[in-house]
């Protein structure tokens, strides 16, 4: 299978990254071997694999060879590749893709390299990490656009213009690199417009690399609504939410304004009629119906609809509740009546991109049961 064809699925798809060391911090699992980490990315939902193959990383083509003796799951080979020649031996041990990175090369020898990887059967993923190079990938007419978050000259992290790219790339499948460590992070680079991630530093930090990346691609998020008090965000952190809801409509759970929130968590602020700018990494915003919420809202990223939240009305139950909204298309936040002992049946029913929950586990309005709140999350994974 091409690389660009294994990313192009619904849904989140993941590039598992093999990598022994960086040179931004040095040994990170220096005795890891490809006969064991490889078969637990493929195991474990990659849909594609990295590896690296510059000494500088503690890699060789070698790793290449040995990936490729271990799995099917297509190979993207990353190093410093300049030169028709590293594209053939790339492809000869095996790869399906290599990484071409604009930083260090200029568009004459891009292009060029770029018709020899397609005559050979080899997919490029170009690789982009300000404006000029985002705009150079698309004069290219790149298939594949690697977005990174990290300057691979100062090796510093900037997030917020890896969204940024990500949302005006222009190309058939846009990959996230670098610096995701959890499933919010993934989470806000999927709502950005990214169609995979390429995971490794946090991956083979883990004890179990395999686990964590089942991990950082499970779905449903789990989202803990009403949050007033940071004990109680920082309660839905520990179990593992992934996203923080701040009520700032009129509610007896209404939060003055949205509290800090970790980089394990997404920030929501949730709106009746009309939203406004709070700051919130997310925005999920109800119309306003005879006084209160209408049933169903939309939850936005900056301007752009991202996810159909599908509620129940208001104070109102409905017995077909899930039906109605497992008929919904595209991701689908689901709330209403949700809680600890019944979250587990919804998501069966529904297979929904998220879960949210409120009232359910607190122990009075705004002010949440921590038992419960553990309780919701465990069941909803």
């Amino acid at each position: 299978m091409r690389l660009s064809d294994a990313l192009s699925g619904p849904g989140l798809a993941a590039i598992a990254e093999f990598k022994r060391r960086s040179p931004s911090m040095g040994d990170i699992r220096p005795d890891a071997r490809i006969e064991e980490v490889v078969p637990a990315y493929a195991g474990n939902g990659a849909n594609a694999i990295s590896v690296l193959v510059d000494e500088r990383f503690a890699g060789s083509i070698d790793d290449l060879r040995a990936a490729r003796a271990v799995t099917a799951v297509p190979l993207l080979a990353k190093g410093f590749f300049s030169t028709e020649e590293h594209l053939r031996q790339l492809r000869e041990a095996g790869a399906d893709a290599a990484l071409l990175i604009l930083r260090d090369l200029d568009d004459a020898t891009t292009a060029a390299l770029m018709r020899y990887a397609e005559s050979i059967g080899l997919d490029t993923v170009v690789e982009a990490h300000d404006d000029d190079e985002l705009e150079r990938a698309h004069r290219l007419g790149a298939r594949i656009v690697g977005v990174n978050a990290r300057d691979l000259s100062t090796f510093r992290i900037d997030r917020a213009t890896q969204l940024d790219l990500v949302a005006r790339a222009k190309a058939d499948v846009v990959v996230a690199e670098s610096a995701i460590h959890s499933r919010a992070q993934g989470a806000a680079a999927e709502l950005a417009g990214a169609d995979a991630v390429l995971v490794g530093t946090s991956l083979m930090q883990a004890p179990d690399p395999g686990a964590k990346l089942r991990e950082l691609i499970s779905r449903p998020l789990v989202k803990v609504c009403g949050l007033t008090r940071e004990e109680d965000v920082a309660v839905a952190a520990e179990a593992g939410a992934d996203l923080a809801g701040f009520v700032l409509a009129e509610s007896p759970r209404r939060a003055d304004a949205p509290l800090p929130v970790p980089d394990t968590m997404l920030s929501v602020g949730v709106f009746v009629g009309e939203a406004q700018e709070v700051g919130t990494d997310l925005t999920q915003l109800y119309a306003s119906e005879n006084g209160h919420r209408a049933r169903d809202g939309v939850l936005f990223r900056q301007d752009e609809q991202v996810a159909t939240v599908v509620d129940l009305p208001w104070l109102e139950d409905d017995p077909a509740h899930l039906e109605r909204a497992a008929s919904f298309e595209g991701r689908v936040l689901l709330a209403g009546g949700l809680s600890p002992e019944n979250v587990a049946e919804a998501i069966e029913a529904v297979r929904p991109w998220a879960v949210d929950a409120s009232r359910s586990f607190e122990a009075s309005p705004g002010i949440k049961d921590h038992d419960r709140v553990r309780a919701f999350v465990e069941a909803a994974r």
